[in-house]
């Protein structure tokens, strides 16, 4: 049976595909925040099979997988790679109205070429047919990167990575720039003692600098930072439940941080201010470079003890979090604005019943040095598809400036997922598109499809300075 991904694919109106086909399609992508290897672009990996590409670590298909009562040997275990790619087809008809059902088809249509639904039976012949094109120089990951048109790859990193694979790509010429950027997790992660004097090694062996309190500390971290920016880093990361408290007094961190590093029965009494502290002079470093910040709120993490104890972190057990975030982060804003030290900053929610309230936060600290400065991110993880990524859209529209706007990103760890790009450009030209029909926008298409193209590529080109 042919597939349903054809050139008007989500788009229900003609202004919908004229905005889409004349103004989105085929535009340069930005892609500045996913979790792509950086060892594969530099080696220009070529991927063994379908499943390697495409499978291996994608945990949204593992969880659909696990709900249709598929083993866990097929999923994450020994099986071959081909017996999970068989097991997988087998659960594809049974994702309808997930966005998987529509990303499978779409990501085997572009690059492969693919025109049919995947199934039990479609599946041998798919196999072979995408395992044939993989061993062809267009099918590495510089292949893929150059046939999506992609021109910045922002990868996740930690602040001891050596960014030797970075380093590599700066001097290889290719058609896009691959910059890291800068997640330090680990060291905001106090309530973990063990975990937390282990990263203090790796951090004392990446800077050079032996961690004895906090103003060691945060010079271990400028140090790295400073190692960052010249790796052509200029976007940082964080991924926290919520915003950490701002502490009531300084002094106070500092002197039980040091006991905490010479008592090996101490406890940090307030590890949510400690992160504060932290993070607070680590934003103000970022001011000083003038990078990107980027906060991901609201994710519950490594829920589920069994699969995380077998298959590590990222293993498709996470959750979206229902903790408050709107003090917390208007004083963490604050703190840094009323010092002029806060930069552009983008703010990610996962938790759809708070969508206005994110909004309406990036609204508060707009100072009108930059174009949307303060940005309410792409919808993400769990909303990263299209009924999440309208009310993204929506929210925004009512509560901010949509043509401001810096679009979407993948936050993927695959290279077959630039094709949520095209998905994200599909959704936004028909959103618009029906407004235009509707007499609710001007059925002007130069006037919108500028915005389109604004909010699909030179937004995010000119934020990032690519």
């Amino acid at each position: 049976m042919k597939g349903m991904i054809n050139k008007n694919f989500l788009l229900q109106n003609k202004q919908a595909e004229r905005l889409y086909h004349d103004y989105a399609a085929g535009l340069p992508i930005v892609d500045y925040h996913c979790h792509l290897p950086p060892q594969e672009i530099a080696s220009n990996k070529h991927f063994t099979d379908l499943s390697e590409i495409w499978l291996k670590g994608d945990h949204y298909k593992w969880r659909a997988m696990r709900a249709l009562g598929v083993r866990e040997e097929l999923i994450t275990g020994a099986a071959s790679n081909e017996e999970k790619f068989l097991a997988w087809a087998a659960a594809v008809p049974n994702t309808v109205r997930n966005p998987l059902f529509h990303w499978t088809q779409m990501e085997l249509k572009n690059p492969f070429g693919v025109d049919k639904f995947l199934n039990s039976d479609t599946a041998p012949e798919i196999y072979a047919h995408c395992n044939a094109l993989l061993e062809e120089p267009g099918f590495s990951v510089k292949g893929l990167l150059e046939h999506n048109r992609v021109v910045l790859v922002g990868t996740t990193d930690d602040p001891c990575d050596a960014l030797q694979y970075h380093q590599q790509l700066a001097g290889q010429g290719n058609s896009f720039v691959v910059r890291p950027s800068f997640r330090p997790d680990p060291v905001l992660n106090i309530a973990d003692k063990e975990s937390f004097l282990a990263y203090k090694q790796r951090l004392e062996l990446a800077s050079g600098i032996p961690i004895t309190n906090m103003e060691s500390l945060l010079s271990a971290l400028q140090e790295r930072v400073e190692h960052f920016h010249q790796h052509g880093c200029r976007i940082s990361d964080h991924g926290l439940v919520q915003m950490p408290t701002l502490p009531a007094s300084l002094s106070a961190v500092e002197k039980d941080f040091s006991t905490f590093l010479n008592r090996a029965d101490f406890q940090m009494p307030d590890a949510d201010a400690f992160a504060g502290y932290v993070l607070l002079h680590l934003c103000k470093f970022y001011h000083a470079k003038g990078w990107v910040q980027q906060f991901h709120l609201g994710a519950i993490r490594n829920l589920n003890s069994r699969l995380r104890n077998r298959l590590g972190a990222d293993s498709g057990v996470d959750s979206i979090g229902d903790d408050a975030q709107a003090m917390q982060l208007a004083r963490f804003l604050d703190a840094l604005d009323s010092e002029d030290k806060l930069c552009r900053t983008i703010l990610y929610n996962l938790n759809p019943s708070l969508n206005e309230v994110f909004a309406a936060m990036a609204g508060n600290f707009n100072d009108g040095s930059v174009a949307g400065k303060i940005q309410y991110g792409s919808a993400w993880w769990f909303l990263d598809q299209k009924d999440g990524i309208e009310k993204q859209l929506n929210t925004l529209s009512n509560l901010g400036v949509l043509c401001t706007f810096i679009g979407m990103t993948t936050d993927s760890r695959s290279f077959l997922s630039y094709s949520r790009h095209d998905y994200f450009r599909r959704i936004l030209c028909n959103l618009i598109g029906q407004e235009m029909e509707q007499g609710t926008l001007p059925d002007d298409e130069q006037w919108m499809g500028s915005i389109v193209r604004k909010i699909a590529f030179s937004n995010a080109r000119d934020y990032f300075s690519v």
